[in-house]
């Protein structure tokens, strides 16, 4: 059976840990980053017509009284799982986009030029959609609901959660863990795990970190959706 690690953190990590198994692959987890909420104390601009969320981590980690004050506005969801998630907290209109940052931005942009939204987002993130909005006259109130922060692991726990054995493939989610990934095959005692593996992006820029070391081991997802993602699994190599 296909060894398979899973680098996200949780509570996705154990939901891609299934969808593996269901699939006919063994899942190792070793999450490289971890999430946390972060205090809130912004007051939400009263001209704000739009709420826009490019994580699903962003709402999960959202309080309840933010959420409700802005339930009511439409709300604009990177993709399937985050309108998900969106609809789950309690969102009431929620447009699921086209699962990638740049391309709801632009795809938003336009009807929103010379008005506010609300920004739902992570302290570690890209800048990339604000500046498309801000570009085109979108007013951006950014408010960070969460933090993401590395997983320090010793030479000893990788060995055991991975039982001393390579594996065949590793997904990567987004850019910091996959430098976290680099950071672990660069340790002498590891880098065995990791000589063989084929490593499978979401995004050109997730998998970014690790090309400089393997290469044409390195595939990427046709779409930034773990659907994708999971389907390379079952492509020739």
């Amino acid at each position: 059976m296909v060894r398979v690690l899973v680098t996200r953190p949780e509570p996705g990590a154990s939901r891609t840990a299934r969808r593996l198994e269901t699939l006919g692959f063994q899942p190792v987890l070793l999450p490289l980053t971890e999430t946390r909420a972060l205090s809130v104390e912004a007051s939400i601009g009263a001209d704000a017509v739009a709420v826009a969320v490019t994580s699903a981590n962003a709402v999960r980690h959202a309080p309840k009284a933010l959420v409700a004050s802005l339930a009511e506005l439409p709300c604009h969801a990177v993709g399937k799982r985050t309108a998900e998630a969106c609809r789950a907290v309690g969102f009431l209109s929620v447009a699921e986009g086209p699962g990638d940052a740049e391309a709801l931005a632009d795809a938003i942009a336009g009807g929103l030029a010379g008005k506010a939204i609300v920004y739902l987002c992570g302290r570690v993130r890209f800048p990339v959609f604000e500046q498309r909005l801000t570009a085109a006259g979108v007013h951006v109130q950014a408010i960070e609901t969460y933090d993401t922060t590395g997983v320090d692991y010793g030479d000893a726990d990788v060995v055991a959660r991975l039982s001393g054995r390579p594996v065949e493939a590793a997904l990567l989610y987004s850019a910091k863990a996959s430098l976290a990934l680099v950071g672990l095959m660069a340790r002498p005692t590891l880098q065995y795990l990791f000589e063989k593996t084929q490593f499978l992006a979401l995004s050109t820029r997730v998998g970014q970190p690790v090309e400089g070391i393997a290469g044409s081991r390195v595939r990427v997802a046709s779409q930034p959706e773990e659907e994708a993602l999971l389907a390379l699994l079952s492509q020739p190599r």
